[in-house]
């Protein structure tokens, strides 16, 4: 008689990680550290950054093309969980994203960044979005130090009489009209009042998006009695969410046990 071999153990199921960011990479770090081989953990990043920080666990850049392309490989990858781990601005990702779960019945979970709150001395003047933010700038004067992304620079490029200093992650791929930093956080406070100072910055432009990694930058501000022009945080997508760490780790040994 033949001998038959012992069928293959079943595949652990598949997290995929919507990240691209600290929160993401930390995820993925203690996910793959938790579960070991009951788990496949893949992080998908927009292939914006040129060189990202290592992670755990497979990567995947680049984008899907849409909800449909995401629903496409969520069936064709056999994907059994979504964690949005997006930056909080990374609105148009997350609802791809909760579109794309919907339409491939695939359990997903929105790990929140917890928000900025006011405290004593700080002077926030909040916008809807970065062609507000120009317009308060516009009527603000003064010279600026622009922390809201590469992408979002299109308002301020023509403005009239604009001094500004914008600080990204990396030297873009293409000429700006700005005074260029680049630096990845975190930053510590120290050092973001003594930029501020160093180049004479008057107030600060930036995205309300929460976390410790750059409040730095805001309790520089508070200190040095400068205004900050703030863009507003979109709305989150519906569905379940975790605040921290620990709750979406709880939530994936959840999802597995099903």
């Amino acid at each position: 008689m033949p001998v038959l071999s012992p069928p293959s153990p079943p595949s652990p199921p598949r997290l995929l990680i919507l990240g691209g960011t600290g929160e993401a990479a930390a995820l993925a770090r203690e996910a793959v550290a938790r579960f070991g081989d009951r788990l496949r953990v893949t992080s998908s990043l927009a292939g914006r950054t040129k060189q990202p920080s290592p992670l755990a666990g497979d990567l995947r850049v680049g984008g899907f093309g849409g909800a449909a392309g995401l629903a496409r490989y969520l069936a064709d990858t056999g994907v059994a969980m979504v964690i949005d781990a997006t930056h909080p601005f990374a609105a148009t990702m997350s609802r791809h994203g909760r579109e794309a779960c919907d339409e491939a019945h695939v359990p997903r979970l929105t790990l929140t960044r917890p928000a900025w709150r006011r405290r004593a001395g700080d002077d926030w003047i909040l916008v809807e979005d970065a062609a507000g933010a120009a317009r308060a700038l516009a009527a603000q004067g003064g010279r600026a130090f622009i922390t809201i992304g590469v992408q979002d620079l299109g308002p301020f490029e023509n403005l009239p009489g604009a001094r500004c200093l914008v600080r990204l992650i990396e030297t873009p791929g293409r000429s700006l009209p700005f005074d260029l930093v680049t630096g990845r956080g975190p930053f510590t406070v120290a050092a973001e009042m003594r930029l501020l100072a160093e180049r004479n910055i008057e107030l600060l432009i930036t995205k309300a998006s929460g976390g410790a990694a750059t409040r730095a930058k805001i309790t520089a501000a508070r200190r040095l009695g400068l205004p900050v022009i703030m863009i507003r945080r979109p709305p989150l997508e519906p569905g379940p969410k975790a605040r921290t760490i620990a709750a979406a780790l709880e939530w994936i040994g959840v999802t597995i046990s099903k």
